[in-house]
């Protein structure tokens, strides 16, 4: 009787240990630290993240800095600030059953989402005046495959009568590990375009287009990235054709990752 008491403490102790060291966030999951970008020039600007546990915490860059800050296992709010004139963007984020359903930049904008039973996700922004009403600027459809957000297909509503605009933007993907996508809640962040996708974007094309008249005018632009990785697949450096707008990577052709 003794022995069988020893034997299910021992083994009581290994299961305790087996699960603490799945739920030890800090150790075993890789996450991004600190992204150096540097231009052509050789100016270069660094971009640090800090978290707790599996939690994002703040982004600080070179332009803007942003804290996060969670409900439960779900990023609720973004406080931005521009570090070039000081000011400050509150972005509230409301979901439904784990799904985001409402972006909402105060006394700025709102965009409403609603998710479809063949994993689209259709949405509308609303611009809000200084009378606090609401007008409507576009609406679209986002498209996902492999847990990448491949597409954003868009139609603009505030222009001219007579006037179709639409844009759309894709993304090209290579099999390796986003370095964001183990933060807790970041994959639901749809107005963060591919940054929330579980691989990381080689190609972006972005196509504009607008009818008038029975006449189409259209335009494409492409952006180029070819990646470095470690030997657990994440990305250690990046170089980037043309940059894409960002805190992170404008005006930069390289960067590289640190974790």
């Amino acid at each position: 009787m003794k022995k069988t008491k020893n034997i299910f403490w021992v083994l009581s102790i290994f299961v305790l240990t087996l699960y603490s060291c799945s739920n030890d966030t800090d150790d075993s999951i890789k996450l991004l630290k600190k992204i150096v970008a540097t231009s052509a020039d050789g100016t270069s600007a660094t971009t640090l993240f800090t978290y707790n546990g599996n939690k994002i915490v703040s982004i600080d860059g070179v332009q803007k800095h942003i804290d996060f800050t969670y409900t439960d296992d779900l990023i609720s709010k973004t406080v931005t600030l521009n570090k070039t004139n000081q000011l400050l963007e509150t972005i509230e984020y409301t979901y439904v059953v784990g799904q985001l359903v409402r972006t909402k930049s105060l006394d700025n904008y709102m965009i409403n989402y609603i998710h479809n039973s063949d994993g689209t996700v259709f949405y509308e922004k609303l611009a809000i005046n200084s009378g606090n009403q609401e007008v409507k600027m576009y609406h679209g459809i986002l498209y996902f495959q492999n847990e990448n957000f491949i597409k954003d297909e868009r139609i603009l509503d505030n222009t001219a009568s007579g006037v179709l605009s639409k844009y759309s933007v894709s993304f090209d993907y290579d099999s390796k590990h986003n370095p964001l996508y183990n933060v807790l809640g970041y994959k639901k962040l749809l107005d963060y375009n591919e940054g929330i996708s579980s691989n990381n974007s080689l190609i972006s094309t972005v196509i504009a287009s607008v009818s008038k008249d029975d006449q189409i005018i259209s335009s494409a632009k492409f952006y180029k990235n070819s990646f470095a990785y470690d030997l657990e697949n994440y990305p250690t450096e990046q170089v980037t054709d043309n940059a894409i707008s960002d805190d992170v990577n404008t005006g930069y052709l390289k960067s590289q990752y640190f974790y």
